[in-house]
């Protein structure tokens, strides 16, 4: 279902892009002043490539983070500890209401998990052998169950949809102004020169560092609610505690591959500029938005 919305999304806002340059008659002002580009087709290649990059690697997710990581997907337990967190995931993925899902375990010193899947009732989700290591029951379970929150509120497809809306916007503005530039500053009347790709590079490069600013507000946003799930299926204080002592431990080195950072429980500090591209608010943060939603 969740899959069928992505696709409804994305073409609805291509058609609403479509119809308001159409009314807006885009296409004739850049006509008149020499820009002869054909906005549709170009609108039409930047959502089929933009969509389709963003679909794919939904689709790979679970087989690019078990590589990423080197995880081991638990089917026999090897010892009490594994049985412990297969039970636990899968009495808090029923409590939640969705499938059960692959459990792994990658090796990492950091305490750290994540979880991903482009199918709510078939997902993964993963902890480090450094978190089971050194947190309580309590506090392991409370990170199981935020990582089932994500699966729960479909965070992983729609953090696709937004980077399938906004990746084809970043191709079709950049490529928009390289032919303006490259027609009207550079007076270059067949093909294109070299000012074009050099401007597109560079407007691409600029336009995806705003986009990226939307998608990582997004990813912040949704490790409240991914909080607020894992304190409604363990308790509040359960979510509190693991927050905190996700604290005592930042400033370690973070094994997650990039790609998968978004889907950890908790990241390396940034500050200053960089804290626009983090995937996760503070854990201060988060703990003060605990304790006030008690």
């Amino acid at each position: 279902m969740r899959i069928l919305l992505f696709l409804a999304t994305n073409i609805a806002v291509m058609v609403l892009v479509s119809l308001v340059f159409n009314l807006l008659g885009l296409e004739g002002i850049l006509s008149t002043n020499g820009v002869d580009l054909n906005l549709s087709s170009l609108l039409i290649f930047c959502a089929l490539f933009g969509f389709l990059g963003s679909f794919v690697s939904l689709l790979a997710s679970k087989y690019m983070a078990k590589r990423g990581t080197r995880a081991h997907i638990i089917e026999t337990p090897r010892n009490h500890e594994e049985q412990w967190l297969l039970d636990t995931v899968k009495s808090l993925s029923q409590e939640a209401g969705i499938g059960m899902p692959e459990v792994g375990v990658f090796p990492s010193d950091a305490a750290n998990a994540f979880a991903t899947g482009w199918n709510r009732n078939s997902a993964l989700v993963a902890v480090s052998e450094g978190l089971l290591q050194r947190f309580s029951r309590e506090e392991a379970r409370a990170v199981m169950a935020h990582e089932i929150g994500h699966v729960a509120n479909g965070d992983m497809v729609t953090l696709t949809l937004i980077q399938g809306v906004v990746n084809p916007f970043v191709m079709f503005l950049a490529r928009i102004i390289g032919h303006a530039v490259d027609r009207i500053v550079f007076k270059n009347e067949r093909g294109y020169g070299i000012g074009y790709f050099a401007v597109t590079m560079v407007a691409q490069l600029v336009l995806g560092i705003l986009a990226s600013m939307i998608v990582f507000w997004f990813s912040r946003w949704r490790e409240y609610r991914a909080d607020r799930a894992g304190a409604d299926l363990t308790t509040n204080t359960h979510m509190i505690n693991a927050l905190q002592r996700l604290r005592q431990e930042q400033g370690l080195p973070q094994d997650l591959p990039g790609e998968l950072t978004a889907f950890g429980i908790s990241e390396q500090l940034k500050q200053g500029f960089g804290g626009l591209f983090r995937s996760h608010p503070p854990l201060e943060e988060r703990i003060a938005a605990l304790k006030t939603t008690r």
